[in-house]
């Protein structure tokens, strides 16, 4: 016996045929649905349910298939490695969708377009630095310099077809959300200068932690006469041959950028350094040791391999990942891993300062490895002990027209002036950005970045984040957590599509018990011991109490905690009924039929598709439970 009944034949369609006749049976059903409805005496029930509530007119099928693919648009803000996982997840996975990308710069890469003072080169291994599914096998170094990770960007982006959807030299300069319309304006200046407004159902802002450039607050700075300039905006036609060169920081850049500038010819380096870091061995050392990599650098036979032994690749890059996902302990106070690894920066450090040993005395903190951003700063440690290099342990009390006064009166008289002075990390972003009650972000973080997850914040709907605050890591991938988040708002775009969601904002009491967790977390973190960091930066720029900057966990916990959204922990608001009913919030199921049964022709994989091989799961026979790929990652709704 057949488990459906007999058909009509005006109803059933092939691949060769229309489903015209089909889509006016259903309009008729669909009429006659709303007559009969229209009949229900208005007190009448189903189960408890009112068909109608008397006042309003009586509620009709929504006439579109299940999947509901009403139009959408969304801005991301930012083309870094953030904005172009939009770019191009958004169109392969949501449809109907117009997506624009406003990048502020002349290309996309983010940091690593801007990014281009000496030295400037990833700090992890690059093959942990790149995206899952499109992995380069000819990197020229286990740490790639930034022109070949700008270069990667913007070839990804080209392969992948996101150059279709940005707008480089469109900055944004004002975004507010209108709850009425359930839509973010945003103001957008054009390469002319003119400023035009843009409207999107999603605002989701990629502009990453390390944007807003931050420079020192020191009386003078602006008398200098000589060269200034920011390490992420890098005068690049400025010769340093023969110049006395002051270098502000005891960051990641100055890190990079003093080894470079020592090498100069007839340079004369002035280091103002008052604070103190560790200097590790390179964070990939334990897998280039057990890969016998002699060196940092690959040659031509090593890519060639491979490209040749897909299989050798594979392991490769694995053993780089498991590496990086392995050292979690490191960043947890009283650890083996973290105590040996303390000991083991010691060492390494005075090896490197033998020259001038009492520098260790100035280097070593006082707080364990990890609270500051670990950093190998390959040659740094024997830049800083070269004759050519002043360190200064003084306090900078002003700035005057030909160099830097410290605290024990001395003019050190430069001709150029390097602020490597990092960025205004977890707070709001230099333009203003207004949602509900005319709350700006501005005014919501002025003292911390409330987050929840990362991603979201209460009193702005329909906005999320990618490397929002609390969204980095400071071991493992950074851009799995890119990847996870990038799906999670992706999944996020199509429920309010497909649900007719007007507006959603997560709850105060949900960001309140985010922050709750991220900070008795945290207590237990080498994070959360006295230093210096960008970590742990307030609302205005200034180092503070709590980890600002950080994930609670490590790279494998926070892919995990973004794999399934919990939609509870968000207020919304539908659109309401085109004929002013009563919303119905199961309006989503359509009416009655699934897209690719409308589509003209249909085909057989449009109907058959769950027995095709992409589309199957197959347990293991026996003993289902044994199933391998559920005991690497556990399934998970």
């Amino acid at each position: 016996m057949s488990a459906v009944p007999n058909v009509p034949e005006v109803l059933q369609h092939t691949d060769d045929t229309a489903p015209d006749a089909a889509l006016q049976h259903l309009l008729k059903s669909k009429q006659a649905t709303a007559e009969e409805l229209a009949r229900v005496d208005s007190k009448a029930t189903t189960n408890g349910y009112h068909a109608t509530n008397g006042t309003k007119p009586v509620w009709q099928l929504h006439d579109a298939p299940i999947e509901n693919q009403r139009p959408m648009k969304v801005i991301v803000i930012g083309a870094g490695y953030s904005g172009i996982y939009m770019g191009i997840r958004i169109p392969e996975r949501i449809r109907n969708c117009e997506l624009v990308v406003y990048e502020k710069n002349g290309g996309v890469g983010g940091t690593w377009h801007e990014n281009r003072y000496p030295g400037a080169a990833c700090d992890v291994p690059s093959h942990s630095y790149q995206f899952s599914f499109n992995p380069k096998h000819d990197w020229s170094a286990l740490y790639a310099p930034a022109s070949e990770i700008r270069d990667y960007l913007e070839s990804t982006a080209k392969k992948y077809g996101v150059e279709r959807f940005v707008k480089l030299r469109h900055e944004v300069t004002d975004c507010r959300w209108d709850q009425g319309e359930g839509k973010w304006h945003v103001q957008v200046r054009q390469p002319d200068g003119v400023i035009t407004e843009d409207t999107c159902d999603m605002l989701v802002s990629a502009r990453g932690n390390l944007n807003n450039k931050q420079w020192p607050t020191i009386e003078g700075l602006r008398n200098f006469e000589g060269e200034v300039m920011h390490s992420s905006d890098w005068n690049q036609s400025y010769d340093f041959v023969n110049k006395r060169i002051g270098v502000i920081g005891l960051g990641s850049s100055a890190i990079q950028i003093i080894p470079k500038l020592q090498q100069v010819e007839g340079a004369k380096l002035s280091c103002f350094i008052r604070g103190r870091t560790w200097i590790s061995p390179p964070l990939g050392q334990h897998s280039q040791d057990e890969l016998g990599l002699e060196s940092i650098y690959f040659n031509k036979d090593q890519i060639e391999s491979f490209k040749r032994d897909p299989a050798a690749w594979m392991k490769f890059r694995m053993k780089i990942e498991a590496d990086a996902n392995n050292v979690h302990s490191i960043t947890l106070k009283g650890t083996e891993m973290q105590k040996g690894a303390q000991a083991m920066f010691e060492q390494g450090m005075r090896d490197r300062l033998v020259k001038k040993p009492h520098y260790f005395d100035r280097l070593q903190p006082g707080f364990s490895p990890g609270c500051r951003r670990l950093t190998p700063g390959p040659g740094f440690l024997e830049a800083l002990v070269e004759d050519n290099v002043d360190y200064i342990k003084d306090k900078i009390v002003r700035i005057e027209p030909k160099g830097v006064v410290t605290d024990d009166g001395t003019l050190h008289e430069i001709d150029a002036l390097i602020c490597a002075t990092g960025f205004y990390a977890s707070s709001a972003p230099p333009f203003p950005v207004t949602g509900l009650r005319n709350t700006t972000l501005q005014t919501h973080w002025a003292d911390r970045a409330t987050n929840y997850l990362s991603l979201a914040t209460d009193s702005f709907p329909n906005m999320l984040m990618m490397l929002g605050p609390n969204g980095a890591i400071g071991e493992g991938s950074l851009t799995m957590m890119i990847e996870s988040t990038g799906d999670y708002v992706i999944k996020a775009i199509r429920k309010i599509q497909k649900e007719r969601v007007k507006s959603f904002v997560i709850k105060p009491a949900r960001v309140r018990d985010f922050l709750q967790y991220v900070d008795t977390y945290f207590r237990g973190t080498v994070f959360s011991e006295d230093c210096q960091s960008w970590y742990k930066k307030n609302g205005k720029g200034q180092s503070g109490d709590v980890v600002t900057g950080l994930w609670p966990g490590s790279t494998l916990h926070c892919i995990e905690a973004l794999r399934s959204p919990r939609w509870e922990d968000y207020e919304y608001e539908y659109h309401e009924e085109v004929n002013g009913a009563e919303v119905n919030q199961m309006g989503w199921l359509g009416n009655g039929w699934g897209a690719t049964q409308m589509r003209s022709p249909v085909r057989t994989e449009d109907l058959a598709f769950y027995l095709m091989d992409e589309f199957q799961d197959p347990p293991v026979e026996g003993r289902p439970e044994e199933k391998e790929s559920l005991k690497i990652r556990p399934w998970s709704y």
